[in-house]
């Protein structure tokens, strides 16, 4: 949950795979927070850089969902992110643990503990 109030918007996906994505990103959120302690965070963080490569990850459908709509992959790639944004977004405010959230052109989510 959220020390402030938040804005949320709605990712249109299959409830099943949208509850796969939210697990997924659970256990990265998960991960971050017991190894990296007092650290901000952002989507980027947990699913960029070498992990930028969804395939066989729940993920995956936030991507083809794009594709599937006509967009070219950069398009499709940065519109998955914002999706996958949205849905880490929700995943930190059902969470039973409080976190912050740190606005800026990339959003970033600090566990206070």
């Amino acid at each position: 949950m959220f020390e402030s109030e938040e804005r949320f918007h709605e990712v249109n996906v299959p409830v099943e795979q949208k509850q796969r994505i939210k697990d997924f990103l659970q256990g990265s959120v998960y991960c971050w927070c017991k190894n990296r302690k007092h650290e901000q965070f952002k989507l980027q963080d947990l699913l960029g850089g070498d992990n930028t490569d969804w395939t066989g990850t729940p993920l995956i459908v936030l991507y083809l969902r794009h594709i599937d709509a006509g967009h070219d992959h950069d398009s499709a790639m940065k519109t998955a992110a914002q999706d996958a944004g949205w849905l880490l977004k929700q995943v930190l405010n059902e969470d039973g643990r409080k976190f912050q959230s740190h606005p800026g052109y990339t959003r970033s989510y600090e566990w206070v503990s």
